[in-house]
């Protein structure tokens, strides 16, 4: 009898347990939302993150609050949102290059893409552009690619940090054109641009967004976009297609996750207010004018890109032999 007593109560907590754990996902969220951002303010995570602050906030019913967390080529950040407690109030804005690619060039780096992070949903898709500074004399891509040949391993391109997608655009262009280039990383994309404007680094493949308020006002010129087709808040800006270059493309997305473990219920609905502030005017708005690509996504679509990502990059990392310096 004690026995059964004993198995009733362990039940009845049990379902107690349950039901309070049921509750209280129905009642999510219920506070404030933290969405880390890798990254100092300025580069194309943080406008992702940004862009949808507000649209996500009022499709949640609560406020979202943006913290930069940048350090250690995005881990700082990335690994305080891995360890962070699994109840939906701290999310994750991540940038591709760091998820495919960190534990590859760091594998002592403390969290696994494919097991320590949820895959919530799409914010941005960036195509990427290849930016010119005042430093380096050239007004088109035929330009360029005449003068990194005739300069082979002086001609310097900035990134993000090692094994970002602008690093990895680097090295696939400089193998497109035949000569090496002098790879300068930065702790983030707004550090980069700030050198390429003031004519210490050649070149930056990035996104647009980023770069946008640079262009207007003629501190860099865009030589031609690395995507299939042209963006509408650049349309004069040929395609490396058109310029010369065909197949060369260089893409990212910046996306949102949460720590794993947390409730699927949770997760879709997150999902779901991502998708709605898709739909916000004023999103759409500000996304077109800085030429990035609106992609909602179910998790299962955010999931599955972002594995198919990690081993894409994974493998570019290891064969170019990259390394955190």
């Amino acid at each position: 009898m004690e026995i059964t007593r004993r198995l009733l109560l362990a039940m009845t907590g049990l379902a107690a347990a349950g039901q309070a754990h049921a509750q209280a996902e129905a009642g999510w969220p219920s506070r404030p939302i933290t969405l880390i951002v890798p990254n100092p303010p300025g580069g194309g995570t943080d406008f992702a993150a940004r862009l949808f602050q507000e649209a996500l906030g009022q499709a949640l019913g609560q406020p979202v609050v943006i913290e930069n967390r940048s350090g250690g080529n995005g881990n700082v950040g990335i690994l305080a949102a891995a360890r962070a407690k699994p109840d939906g109030y701290t999310l994750l804005l991540q940038y591709s290059g760091y998820h495919g690619a960190n534990t590859a060039l760091q594998p002592d780096a403390g969290w696994d893409p494919n097991r320590d992070l949820a895959a919530v949903g799409m914010a941005t898709l960036a195509p990427h552009v290849i930016f010119a500074g005042p430093g380096i004399s050239v007004s088109s891509l035929a330009e360029l690619v005449a003068h990194i040949r005739e300069n082979p391993g002086r001609v310097t391109y900035a990134s993000a940090g090692t094994g970002s997608i602008q690093n990895i655009g680097g090295l696939q262009l400089a193998q497109r054109v035949g000569a090496a280039m002098l790879h300068v990383p930065y702790r983030g994309a707004a550090p980069a641009l700030q050198d390429v404007v003031g004519g210490r680094v050649d070149i930056f493949i990035t996104t647009p967004s980023s770069a946008m308020s640079l262009l207007k006002g003629g501190q860099i010129k865009a030589l031609a976009v690395a995507s299939d087709a042209r963006l509408p808040a650049l349309p004069d800006v040929p395609t490396t297609a058109e310029a010369g270059l065909p197949g060369y493309t260089v893409d990212a997305w910046f996306a949102v996750f949460a720590p794993a473990g947390t409730p699927a219920a949770v997760i879709e609905k997150l999902n779901a207010a991502l998708r709605a502030a898709t739909q916000s005017p004023k999103v759409q708005e500000v996304a077109a004018a800085s030429g990035v690509v609106l992609k909602p996504l179910t998790v299962t679509e955010m999931d599955a890109m972002a594995r198919r990502d990690v081993e894409t990059l994974a493998r570019v990392v290891r064969e170019a032999g990259l390394r955190l310096e």
